[in-house]
């Protein structure tokens, strides 16, 4: 499988880096992109550096490089997860905005019917916020918002950001022992 990761500059930053590092144990090819925002926040939410973030990942680009390769629908990969997702970038891909190559990269998922996972983290919604999030959806992206689960009875915030990740996994049939499931 190859995944094409976002990281935005909305809080949780954590749910992105920990779905990096899920997908190199499980040697699927990553294409990550950090916003510039992103980037500060990994410095201000994480004991990590930027580096750190880019060795788990099997390509990196730049926001603003247009030439990468998961900027053109000829390019074959098998879909994009952004984690978190910023209302900003949200809006951007929900009115075809593809100014930053997060956004065109999932406009492209969404134009070649290819897998579009979209992490929002903010609460609470507003109306705007929300008729974007229907836009995507009726587009064909999927939205998980960050809304852990506790049925699992999680000890810990990692416990807490593996079960995301791991609903991320379950929507591309990537088999995972991150969470206990219901039942």
């Amino acid at each position: 499988m190859e995944l094409t990761v976002g990281i935005t500059g909305a809080s949780g930053v954590q749910y992105g880096i920990r779905l990096l590092q899920v997908l190199k144990e499980k040697e699927t090819t990553t294409h990550l992109i950090v916003s510039d925002s992103a980037a500060k926040l990994i410095e201000l939410e994480t004991d990590m550096n930027l580096l750190e973030i880019d060795e788990l990942a099997t390509f990196v680009y730049n926001d603003d490089d247009f030439t990468a390769p998961v900027a053109s629908g000829s390019y074959m990969h098998d879909g994009m997860i952004i984690a978190p997702c910023s209302m900003k970038t949200l809006a951007s891909i929900a009115n075809g905005i593809s100014d930053t190559l997060i956004a065109r990269a999932a406009d492209v998922c969404l134009k070649d019917n290819r897998s579009l996972i979209i992490l929002p983290r903010e609460t609470p919604l507003n109306l705007i916020h929300l008729r974007n999030m229907t836009t995507l959806k009726q587009a064909g992206a999927s939205i998980l918002p960050a809304s852990p689960a506790f049925y699992n009875k999680p000890k810990t915030i990692d416990d807490l950001i593996d079960f995301m990740v791991g609903r991320v996994l379950d929507l591309l049939c990537i088999k995972h022992n991150l969470y206990k499931r219901w039942g």
